[in-house]
């Protein structure tokens, strides 16, 4: 029962990931503002390009290595990889987003993938 839910989760997870990363590489203005700091309309469009290929990355490294490694080495990458919406909250406070963002979206995608690391330590 276990197995299941911790795999599936961490390809939920994965796949999200995968998906706001293609977002940012495609439709860089809306991705931004559903991130939190909308982007300034004549801003560098490198920067979001450059977090549209680091979360497509990270989101096709971690079906790699669902599809490819063991449990452990999954669990390993989430917990890694929860650095990164924990760091996003961070980010939103600082820079004027809402705490509403920060918190219900950031933060609690940092505690959902910290979740699913303790899911898959577990099995």
């Amino acid at each position: 029962m276990l197995t299941p839910l911790a795999y599936g989760l961490a390809v939920v997870l994965s796949l999200f990931v995968a998906f706001i990363g293609a977002r940012f590489l495609l439709v860089p203005q809306a991705a931004a503002a559903g991130y939190g700091i909308p982007a300034k309309p004549d801003g560098d469009p490198a920067y979001l390009t450059v977090k549209g290929l680091k979360d497509l990355t990270f989101g096709l490294l971690g079906l790699a290595l669902i599809a490819f490694t063991t449990a452990d080495a999954v669990a390993w990458f989430m917990l890694v990889v929860a650095l990164v919406p924990l760091g996003d909250t961070f980010i939103v406070l600082r820079n004027g987003g809402t705490k509403a963002v920060a918190f219900g979206i950031h933060f609690a995608t940092a505690l959902v993938v910290l979740l699913n690391a303790a899911l898959l330590f577990a099995l």
